[in-house]
């Protein structure tokens, strides 16, 4: 279904909230024109895990087939730190994301995205380590999920890992089971890392650089952000389309590349309905 559509339109739409129930976040991205959405299958800001009933899976299920939304993105809790150096944190972690595909597996969801993590001044390489035993040890406790694991690329502050391609190529060349990861490009995320995307030789060199890292067939999210922040800030803080430091050059370049139309492109931005629109006349 998804291969099909992927020729017609684009796979374009946003984060998505789940409030009144998982089901709503659905019928939200539908009245929006979403092909793709986003979603929190929880509260991402808190520890408590949710028990999904059969009936709301069965509706969610549903509903996915109804609306023709395809594919359908979770978003790990914000809580979850895959690198941290404290052993109840660094458990609890590893436990919330087991729980986390397990739950989209029981919604059909097809991705997972979630933030590498931070190493808390242990450094670059130590963390590394601690991500890569951390999805082995997820694997091994989700053995045999369809449900795969988008690392996003960070904004590199602070301690947290993921703020260049690289480091997302160096975790998925040590995880095991890699054939169960891929990665999301933030683009926000990226220009405040340090990489250029304001013309068309910067984007070039980009994709150049993901082909000679992690290889353009892990992309399967894009994450269509503006950036408040300068390059190199280092800061995240998202804007509307074509209103930030980016500007709409990128996100023109994106939303006219062939080679990405399998690529599910979510906004995470202010204004909903106005940035699909404009991302929709740039394709």
């Amino acid at each position: 279904m998804g291969d099909q559509k992927a020729l017609t339109q684009p796979r374009l739409g946003a984060h998505m909230s789940i409030a009144g129930g998982l089901e709503k976040a659905l019928l939200r991205g539908q009245t929006l024109g979403c092909t793709t959405i986003q979603l929190f299958t929880k509260n991402s800001n808190q520890w408590k895990e949710r028990v999904l009933e059969k009936s709301e899976i069965q509706l969610f299920r549903e509903l996915r087939e109804q609306t023709g939304i395809d594919p359908v993105i979770s978003h790990a809790s914000y809580l979850i730190n895959l690198a941290s150096p404290d052993e109840e944190m660094y458990a609890k972690s590893l436990d919330a994301m087991v729980h986390e595909i397990r739950r989209c597996e029981q919604l059909g969801i097809d991705y997972i995205v979630v933030h590498p993590g931070f190493h808390k001044g242990r450094g670059e390489g130590w963390g590394i380590g601690r991500i890569t035993e951390a999805l082995d040890a997820i694997h091994a406790d989700t053995a045999g999920s369809r449900v795969r694991v988008a690392l996003e690329t960070t904004a590199g502050q602070g301690s947290a890992l993921g703020g260049s391609l690289e480091e997302i190529a160096r975790i998925i060349e040590r995880v095991k089971e890699n054939s169960r990861l891929v990665f999301c490009l933030d683009t926000c995320h990226m220009f405040v890392a340090g990489y250029d995307l304001r013309t068309q030789q910067n984007y070039l060199d980009l994709f150049r650089e993901i082909d000679d890292t992690t290889g353009r067939e892990k992309l399967r999210v894009i994450h269509l952000n503006d950036s408040k922040r300068e390059m190199g800030s280092r800061v995240d803080r998202h804007e509307d389309i074509g209103e930030g430091m980016i500007g709409e050059g990128l996100f023109r370049l994106i939303m006219g590349d062939i080679s990405l139309a399998g690529v599910s492109k979510i906004i995470e931005t202010p204004g909903d309905i106005e940035n699909l629109q404009l991302l929709k006349s740039f394709a």
